[in-house]
């Protein structure tokens, strides 16, 4: 098996697709290691194992709508485009989404996935109770009252239990408008970067860092929001735009400040389509967002170096959370994402000087893409990593969940789980 974007071929000694959670347990119990994979959207290591691989797609995919409690359960293989459908056949929503809707929720979830809006948390935001299969094959639920174990559990990198379901908070359905803009001013766009990202719901700038504009500006507004002409010295696009210049918009979502569900706006792809053939890398860095403007001119400053690997960068932004091991943990940041084309080597040799660039900043690097392991200092990112560290062997002393990159991450369990 490979990945979605095809750069890595997956180690596992054998595949299951458990057709129930209890059957995963059982497999669980009886695995050596054993990591669960969802839609393989992750560009590195975090889901791989020398030893089983589950798929999650066999098992019952339910999506459960509590309208007293305004949440719904969802099976964690549903993708967020399934989910999202279900719930706007009942008239409610989620708060937000990734740009492509084909990732599974509880992938997303574990990695620390998110899209966009100064006031928007991540996926994980939306969690209110998480059901793992533990190393032993033991079944559990924890929710927000559970504290410390909860806010541990729901970005977990899969070393904490398999998860099989999440509670997440809906809300009313509501409409959107989509509208982009081009040619930014990077000046402007320094000087007064937290209004420009604040003009919407949702805002993603998108540029290779050359030059003196931005290239495009993703407005997703609220029905209710006026239309925005121009913004900062950027001006409408007057046809559908793809973040890469030369692509159709065919498969994009709907703009030209047309009304939609939220769901048809705020991905940038629609679920009907897939975006592209995968063939492409991803990397990700998310800082403080009153770093922002000094971080994009030490960005701008690799122009020459990072234009020829880029596809496209994307740059968005969120809300904080409480979550030990999400990239947005007590701070609200902007995330800078990087598409990079499918030139693993020369992207690799880059990595280390583009997060040397960032590291005075406080970057935190998105668990599901590709960055330099060894070139972060964990404990210092994230105050909670060491209890984090501590949890995870508590509950899988034999490394169970492990693979090269959690113990390079964690540190090495004990022998006894090889």
């Amino acid at each position: 098996m490979k990945n979605w974007a095809g750069n890595l071929e997956y180690s596992s000694a054998h595949v299951e697709r458990p057709e129930s959670v209890a059957e995963l347990a059982r497999i669980v119990k009886r695995a050596g290691r054993i990591k669960a994979l969802g839609s393989r959207h992750s560009f590195n290591r975090v889901g791989d194992t020398d030893g089983v691989h589950v798929l999650l797609d066999a098992l019952p995919q339910e999506v459960l709508l509590d309208r007293e409690r305004s949440t719904v359960k969802v099976s964690g293989g549903v993708s967020y485009g399934a989910l999202c459908r279900t719930l706007e056949q009942s008239g409610m929503a989620i708060h937000n989404l990734a740009s492509l809707p084909h990732i599974s929720v509880a992938g997303a979830v574990q990695t620390g996935t998110h899209g966009s809006g100064v006031n928007n948390p991540s996926l994980a935001g939306a969690v209110e109770s998480i059901d793992l299969v533990r190393p032993s094959g033991e079944c559990v639920t924890l929710t927000r009252a559970d504290g410390d174990e909860f806010l541990a559990s729901v970005v977990g990198l899969g070393a904490l239990g398999i998860v099989t379901g999440l509670e997440l908070t809906v809300r009313p359905s509501f409409r959107m408008r989509q509208r982009v803009l081009e040619n930014l001013p990077w000046d402007r766009a320094l000087t007064d970067f937290k209004d420009i990202m604040s003009s919407a719901y949702s805002v993603s700038l998108f540029t290779d860092y050359a030059g003196e504009t931005i290239s495009q500006v993703w407005l997703k507004a609220l029905d209710q929001e006026p239309p925005l002409a121009d913004l900062f010295g950027a001006t409408a696009a007057t046809f559908p735009r793809h973040p890469l210049p030369d692509m159709s918009a065919e498969n994009c979502t709907i703009q030209l400040d047309e009304p939609g569900h939220w769901l048809d706006r705020l991905p940038h792809f629609r679920h009907e389509f897939t975006p592209s053939k995968g063939e492409e890398l991803q990397s990700e860095f998310i800082l403080p967002l009153e770093n922002a403007p000094e971080a994009l001119q030490a960005v701008r400053g690799l122009a020459d170096k990072l234009a020829p690997l880029l596809f496209v960068s994307e740059i968005r932004t969120g809300a904080a959370d409480e979550f030990w091991l999400s990239p947005f943990y007590q701070q609200q940041s902007v995330a800078l994402h990087f598409t990079w084309k499918p030139l693993q080597p020369e992207v690799e040799a880059l990595l280390p000087e583009l997060e040397d660039a960032l590291r005075p900043f406080g970057a935190r690097p998105h668990w599901g893409k590709l960055f330099s392991p060894a070139g972060h200092d964990w404990e210092s990112l994230y105050p909670r990593f060491a209890g984090f560290r501590s949890l995870a062997s508590s509950h899988d002393p034999e490394g169970k969940f492990r693979n090269g990159l959690l113990d390079h991450l964690l540190g090495v369990p004990a022998a006894s789980g090889r």
